[in-house]
């Protein structure tokens, strides 16, 4: 088991603030968009989540790494994550069907952390001023020199990113006896979904990021998937042109996350950037259709604008966030077409809202 390192390490803000922890995983430098999960459990799912790609993520709950590593556990084959901020590392992990702490994982995929920083005045922090990026620095810890690292970081905000985490070329999920054939295209898909599908005896093949929506086509699916992913939906004009001449077929169409972003831009509504982003498993929405709430895991840092669903007379909101009344969910009145911004998969998270799963099924049906 790997020991937990007593060299220092720094975090620095884009707005001047500055942590002094100690150093976790790799050594080196990271930066990127600083964002906090609430989640309780789940700390490898949530690395291993191709939407975090590009940023550096803080876990609100006080103990990582108390229950180590698995790689089942995993939403893709690598860590995705720039870095890691927690408050207390656990060299002791408690299950006996893993051998791997989270100090092995980090450093097996070339990962960043820093730990013993208040990440509760952190989080506050963020919840004011808002996501931004940041810096952590193992070796360098000259404030004049990371000030001038951090302004090379580019905004999340008009970012591309889901092309550099998408699969580079198709490849097969599932039986391919099933019934059912799913066309997935790809902008960081979780494992989690796949696996959804396959259980639903549903065969997938998945599609990358920038495929064309004749491509899919000739594969003839019944059912067209957008998932998740990273980056600003506004920056990805070839996701939006693909789901836009597909969903025009009429073939039944889900989307999650980005793909909800996605699938509202091809309909002509707008997304916008977040104060500090939903990041957690237990985020409550409401079902607009059955009156029915949910408790939700979520990670996204954009938002489809709600004021534009009262210009667009086919799309009808189904699903509404109780925390703040974001768009959680739409529907298209005139297509085999609907998404919701949160996840059903729930990797990790709770079960609530795997209805969903079946009325895509059904709506194939």
């Amino acid at each position: 088991m790997n020991k937990t390192s007593n060299s220092k390490a720094k975090l620095l803000l884009e707005d001047g603030s500055k942590f002094v922890g100690k150093s976790l995983g790799i050594k080196g430098i990271a930066s990127g968009e600083i964002c906090f999960n609430t989640g309780m459990t789940g700390y490898q799912e949530i690395y291993t989540d191709p939407s975090y790609y590009g940023q550096i993520i803080i876990n609100t709950a006080s103990h990582i790494g108390n229950y180590g590593t698995k790689i089942d556990e995993q939403e893709s084959s690598h860590s995705q994550v720039r870095g890691i901020i927690i408050n207390e590392y656990s060299e002791i992990f408690s299950r006996n069907s893993t051998k791997f702490s989270l100090s092995d994982f980090l450093l097996e995929n070339n990962t960043l952390g820093i730990y013993n920083i208040d990440t509760r005045k952190l989080v506050k922090h963020i919840r004011s001023k808002g996501v931004m990026n940041c810096i952590i620095s193992t070796d360098n810890l000259d404030d004049d020199y990371l000030e001038s690292e951090l302004k090379n970081v580019p905004s999340m905000k008009n970012l591309e990113l889901a092309s550099y985490v998408s699969t580079k070329r198709p490849y097969f999920y599932g039986d391919k006896s099933s019934k059912k054939r799913v066309a997935v295209l790809d902008l960081g898909c979780k494992k989690s979904i796949l696996k959804n599908f396959e259980s639903r005896n549903i065969y997938c093949k998945v599609f990358p990021a920038k495929t064309k929506s004749k491509e899919i086509l000739n594969w003839k699916p019944d059912g067209f998937f957008i998932s998740n992913g990273p980056g600003d939906p506004a920056s990805m004009d070839y996701a939006v042109n693909t789901v836009g001449n597909i969903i025009s077929k009429n073939i039944p169409t889900f989307g999650i996350c980005l793909g909800h972003q996605i699938l509202a831009r091809s309909c002509g509504m707008s997304t916008y950037k977040l104060h500090n982003g939903h990041r957690g498993i237990n985020h409550p929405v409401k079902n607009i259709l059955t009156g029915k709430s949910e408790v939700t895991s979520q990670n996204h840092g954009f938002s489809v604008k709600l004021e534009d669903l009262k210009k667009i007379k086919d799309i009808e909101l189904t699903h509404i966030n109780l925390n703040d009344n974001t768009v959680e969910g739409i529907r298209l009145k005139n297509k085999n077409a609907f998404s919701v911004q949160y996840h059903p998969e729930s990797s990790p998270g709770p079960h609530d809202s795997r209805y969903l799963f079946d009325d895509f099924v059904k709506m194939m049906n």
